[in-house]
């Protein structure tokens, strides 16, 4: 297709004020939205490289907390969703198509899949908990006026996990385990405390009163062992069961919800998830639904609109700029260009124009660090470098080593957790 036959984006960014994620996002060239496909993104080399960024972040930390990665159908057959209970409770906001002229749907959720890959056979006690997940790319049947951006869409990715527990004591453990990693987690994208609130039995629901007593004393009570303080909302829960939710707060105040970890004894039951317990008799299993982002889409929308084009180092699409300042330093600023992506900075070289365009051009681009090769640098080995917090002149060696160390990943490890010893997580507290 040539340019003039290219779709032109569905975009009001004329209307959007300069920090709206939509307005950084064409700022930055990370992503459109198209007509052709309302409410799904059309990802950018720089927004998809932002977008694995966070990928890469949750599944580290999945490793470090024991999860086995794997990947379930899109498009799933009538029957499941009526096992689920999403055909009852949630078929509106479903896709509905058709398979082999037998009905079926996009997955909204990737819950039953997961069931699905764990139910080939009763795990044994010695298994549990059993932790998968999933990046799962989900449809959602939204209103078109609902729609907004990465904020609202009817294709998004869900960092979607489900642990698979024995007992009420052990899914209590699991709870607590999971959220006593995210502060840090938070922390590292430069979100500091959480709003916590426990979302209760809402009036449509599956299952007995007995289970959502249940299931909502398991979430309770592994707050209480933290320590942490939460709010309660009241009739907010999903419709299969209750749930903490997360919520962080932007450089404007403004609270968005993200992570959550859900309680369900009703989808198990209705798929016969059983394991083997130690006496070799078969026993219901409870399973928690997990997200750190919720979704990876909207998150991303959380972080331009907290940070506008001036991401963090570790997060921004082109991390540094290198700039000869004539021809006579362009051999030299190919070689510290190679040099920074040998070492996995994610660099480019910019000749183009006047030194002065050239530096706007990266401030504009929300490139956090500019590499200025002159011919006093080249004469002398070393390099200018510029950035939010100033200007330094040093050997290309040390500018090199410096920015590498800037521009790296932070580390996202497990948490451990030993309520008998941490004094009910005091240390952890959002």
């Amino acid at each position: 297709m040539n340019a003039a036959q290219s779709p032109a984006p569905s975009s009001n960014a004329a209307r959007l004020g300069p920090n709206d994620h939509r307005s950084v996002g064409g700022q930055l060239d990370l992503f459109s939205f198209h007509d052709e496909a309302p409410g799904m993104v059309f990802w950018h080399p720089r927004g998809f490289a932002l977008f694995r960024r966070l990928e890469a972040a949750a599944r580290q930390l999945l490793e470090a907390q024991g999860y086995a990665e794997i990947r379930t159908p899109q498009v799933m057959r009538v029957p499941v969703w009526e096992a689920s209970g999403h055909w009852r409770h949630f078929r509106s906001g479903m896709m509905e198509l058709g398979l082999d002229k037998v009905p079926a749907a996009l997955k909204p959720v990737s819950c039953p899949g997961h069931l699905m890959v764990a139910g080939r056979r009763p795990p044994s006690h010695r298994e549990l908990p059993l932790r998968l997940a999933e990046f799962g790319v989900v449809h959602r049947n939204e209103a078109s006026g609902s729609l907004q951006g990465l904020l609202r869409l009817r294709q998004f990715t869900q960092d979607d996990g489900h642990i698979l527990c024995a007992d009420d004591e052990q899914a209590r453990e699991e709870v607590a385990r999971f959220c006593a990693a995210l502060p840090a987690f938070y922390g590292a994208f430069g979100f500091e405390g959480l709003d916590v609130a426990l979302s209760t039995r809402p009036r449509e629901h599956a299952g007995s009163l007995e289970q959502w007593a249940r299931a909502e004393g398991i979430l309770a009570g592994a707050l209480e062992d933290l320590g942490w303080d939460y709010a309660v909302q009241v009739g907010e829960g999903a419709f299969y069961g209750p749930k903490i939710e997360f919520a962080l707060r932007d450089r404007n105040g403004r609270a968005w919800q993200c992570g959550t970890i859900q309680m369900d004894l009703v989808m198990p039951e209705r798929f016969g998830q059983v394991y083997v317990d130690a006496s070799g008799e078969r026993r219901p299993l409870l399973m928690l639904h997990r997200a750190l982002y919720g979704s990876l889409e909207r998150f991303m929308g959380l972080l331009l609109e907290h940070y506008g084009p001036a991401l963090p180092p570790w997060l921004a699409p082109v991390q540094l700029r290198v700039l000869p300042v004539g021809e006579g330093q362009l051999a030299y600023a190919r070689e510290v260009l190679e040099r920074l992506v040998t070492r996995g900075t994610r660099a480019e070289l910019d000749e183009d124009g006047s030194l002065s365009k050239r530096l706007a051009r990266a401030h504009v681009d929300g490139v956090p660090f500019q590499l200025i090769a002159g011919a006093k640098e080249l004469a002398a080995g070393e390099l200018s470098c510029r950035s939010a917090s100033g200007q330094r002149r040093a050997t290309a060696g040390e500018i090199i080593e410096g920015l590498v160390a800037d521009c790296a990943s932070p580390k996202f490890e497990a948490q451990r957790r030993d309520l008998a010893t941490t004094g009910a997580g005091a240390n952890l507290r959002p």
